[in-house]
């Protein structure tokens, strides 16, 4: 074990945490609580009740953070109750995205484009010989009229095939994913907190796909007894309910999401700690939460099948090693041609990041 010395100077046993720092854990807080803002700050004066982090004297107190916050334009005020903005959401998204990477910064991570050149999206500052089969949008006529003038001079200018030049373009990949967000009431049993590492990831995922592929698209599904849409403002509220584990519902409703888009690729992220344990028969909620019941694995297999014919990934991460969900997910990702992972909450993040990338740079066939 390595230690690092420096001198000493006066005042260093103060916390110093500056209103990023204070930021942060106030994100974290807002996670914990599912976006109850009162909350999270009566959090926060325990905690410095109990390590001082707040310092009114000569660093930053609670009023004064308090102020940022809404100059900030992280919280608005109504009839006294403090709510959570967009552009707070968008931090919270943001301080998760810091957090991951932070974590990831042994390890590195490439863009998702193809190392192909031809026909593609994006184009490029190189140009090269015209080819039957380029697109006529990305000639460059500067280059091409250049050619010609080079080869026969300005007086007897023409063109021919052989002056064309067009820009190179890269091949890339657009991306559809629905990530699916367990919340039956086993995300937070046996005193181990499942959910707000699986919201983390969720916002940093957002953020990660607004900000450096916004051409693809992040939807977020949470199920329960059943299954269904939250916005990605509210990802922060997310919160586990006395549920069963509807994953054929889930699925179900995933294919739906999907087949509205256009995007190349279209894959499912599972985040599930639990068998299914429940379906949907004649509208009616059938539940078997005792072993693996055949009527609920095979209703929810077959989702698995259709997504399969239908060009659809599925790669489910297990937060837990209960034998019956791995036995599950096993007949999941046969049936599926998937991937499935066994993460520790604290890598989570992790494995989601590091198969988005991967999955971006092919095609599913």
């Amino acid at each position: 074990m390595k230690f690092r010395y420096s001198e000493w100077r006066e005042g260093q046993h103060k916390s110093g945490l500056t209103f990023d720092d204070l930021m942060g854990l106030f994100s974290q807080l807002l996670l914990h609580t599912s976006g109850n803002v009162s909350e999270a700050l009566e959090w926060m004066t325990d905690l410095d009740n109990e390590y001082r982090f707040f310092d009114e004297k000569d660093g930053v107190g609670f009023d004064e953070f308090l102020d940022w916050l809404k100059d900030e334009g992280y919280l608005d005020e109504f009839n006294d109750i403090l709510a959570l903005t967009h552009k707070g959401s968008r931090r919270i998204r943001q301080d998760a995205l810091k957090e991951i990477f932070t974590a990831l910064k042994k390890r590195r991570f490439g863009e998702h484009e193809s190392p192909y050149s031809g026909q593609g999206i994006e184009r490029l500052s190189e140009t090269k010989p015209f080819q039957f089969g380029d697109q006529p949008s990305n000639i460059d006529f500067s280059a091409t009229i250049k050619n010609a003038i080079q080869r026969e001079g300005l007086d007897n200018f023409n063109l021919c095939e052989d002056d064309f030049e067009v820009y190179e373009s890269e091949h890339m990949t657009s991306c559809a994913t629905v990530l699916l967000l367990d919340i039956s009431h086993s995300m937070i049993l046996y005193g181990e907190d499942r959910i707000t590492p699986a919201k983390k990831v969720a916002l940093a995922l957002a953020e990660m796909i607004l900000t450096q592929f916004p051409k693809d698209s992040l939807d977020v599904v949470v199920f329960g007894d059943r299954a269904f849409e939250v916005n990605l403002e509210d990802i922060p509220t997310i919160a586990v309910g006395p549920f069963h584990t509807n994953t054929a519902d889930a699925l179900e409703l995933a294919q739906r999401i999907l087949k509205r888009k256009r995007n190349v690729n279209k894959q499912i992220f599972m985040v599930t700690d639990g068998k299914p344990s429940a379906v949907f028969r004649a509208g009616k909620l059938f539940k078997n939460p005792y072993g693996l019941d055949r009527v609920i694995v095979n209703q929810t297999l077959n989702q698995a099948r259709t997504c399969r014919k239908n060009n659809i990934l599925i790669t489910t991460f297990m937060v837990a090693r209960d034998p019956w969900l791995v036995d599950f997910v096993k007949q999941l990702t046969e049936v599926n041609k998937g991937r499935a992972y066994y993460s520790s909450l604290n890598r989570l993040g992790e494995y989601i990041f590091a198969d988005y990338i991967r999955n971006r740079k092919q095609r599913f066939k």
